[in-house]
């Protein structure tokens, strides 16, 4: 089993191959553009510091030894090259996050503070140059013992510069570039899923939203798990579901970019628009969960993410008109070949899914 079935199997979300393939799609045309920028290191903890330059989420944990840092500060203070880092520059926040060079990046951050590593696995120690050579002047000094004693080498080492290549996406209007960038990282070996990624780029309020979201009761036993999906595709979901609602006349193909686009849109909403989302979502799963029970949407081996956008749009939309014999309407509605189909092929298609909201509106509420 591939790794994508065996993460949908265990997050209880049925395996369509549409869905899939809507995973797997490439981006289309980007206007990005990607030009170099030295940073002295003095400039780049300070920006560090201020939270100028993030580290996503889901990038692997500091992992370098002692003598790996060790010998990437020496290589400053010797003036030997050192391969660039890449940034990504959000055009809102104009903030840099880091797409390749993290071990370096906090390799120095952690030398000018003095303590070697982030104390998560217990390696928080005095941050001095071991393991050079014996007649070196800079053998087991620390930032500290550098600018006291060698005043030269720590104005050598603050001035020195390290390259970065920044990319800023120009066309269209949006971060989706971002999104495909980190999908295509080397990430340790962890194919990362959608929702994993959006949740570093598209950081803020509605983020936050999302995840409470996930979290509600009446969802929980809609999706059928008490337990959430520690690949976030349960997120991806409620995700989907205001997206649908909102926005289903502008859908376009593939679904990963449209999800994308409306969560970079509306990352920074105000509490107001926020509440609105809250109350529109709990209020569709507790009238589902109380027309339909328990785990309406497992037509199958798990939860279908097409019925479930289709039907749940359509409940969001009648929540004080419910007919008495929905649950019957809906029965029939997932007995309808046609239904099925736009649920089974090709599910991400605009005209499928335009085709999918309708029918089921048609259905249950007409």
């Amino acid at each position: 089993m591939s790794d994508d079935r065996h993460h949908l199997a265990e997050s209880g979300i049925e395996d369509v191959s549409s869905e899939r393939e809507d995973l797997d799609s490439s981006p289309p045309k980007y206007e990005v553009v990607t030009y170099p920028a030295d940073f002295t290191l003095e400039g780049l903890v300070q920006k560090y510091r201020r939270g100028q330059i993030t580290i996503p989420g889901f990038q692997r944990k500091f992992v370098w030894s002692l003598r790996q840092a060790t010998r990437l500060v020496e290589s400053f203070l010797l003036g030997l090259p050192v391969p660039a880092v890449f940034f990504f520059v959000d055009s809102d926040d104009k903030k840099y996050t880091v797409i390749d060079g993290q071990q370096r990046l906090l390799s120095i951050v952690y030398f000018f503070e003095g303590i070697f590593g982030s104390g998560e696995e217990g390696r928080r120690t005095v941050f001095a140059l071991r393991g050079l050579h014996e007649r070196s002047p800079h053998r087991d000094k620390t930032y500290a013992d550098l600018k006291e004693s060698d005043p030269a080498s720590f104005n050598t080492l603050n001035d020195a510069v390290l390259r970065a290549f920044v990319v800023r996406q120009l066309d269209p209007n949006d971060t989706t570039s971002a999104y495909h960038i980190f999908e295509r990282l080397n990430t340790g070996g962890t194919h990362l899923v959608s929702q994993e990624i959006r949740n570093c780029i598209y950081r803020g309020p509605f983020n936050d939203l999302l995840g409470g979201l996930n979290a509600e009761p009446s969802w929980r036993r809609v999706f059928g798990k008490s337990s959430e999906d520690k690949r976030q595709r349960d997120v991806e979901l409620v995700l989907r579901f205001l997206a649908l609602r909102e926005d289903a006349t502008s859908y376009k193909k593939p679904m990963k970019d449209f999800l994308s686009t409306f969560m970079d849109r509306h990352r920074n909403a105000g509490a107001d628009r926020l509440d609105a989302f809250r109350v529109l979502f709990q209020r569709t799963m507790t009238t589902i969960l109380d027309n339909l029970g328990a785990k309406p949407f497992h037509i199958k081996a798990g939860l279908n993410a097409a019925v479930f956008d289709a039907v749940s749009t359509a409940f969001s939309k009648h929540l004080d008109a419910i007919p008495a014999d929905v649950e019957a309407r809906y029965r029939a509605l997932v007995a309808d070949d046609v239904f099925l189909e736009m649920a089974s092929a090709g599910t991400t298609d605009e005209e499928i899914v335009s085709g999918r909201l309708k029918r089921a509106e048609q259905t249950l509420f007409t």
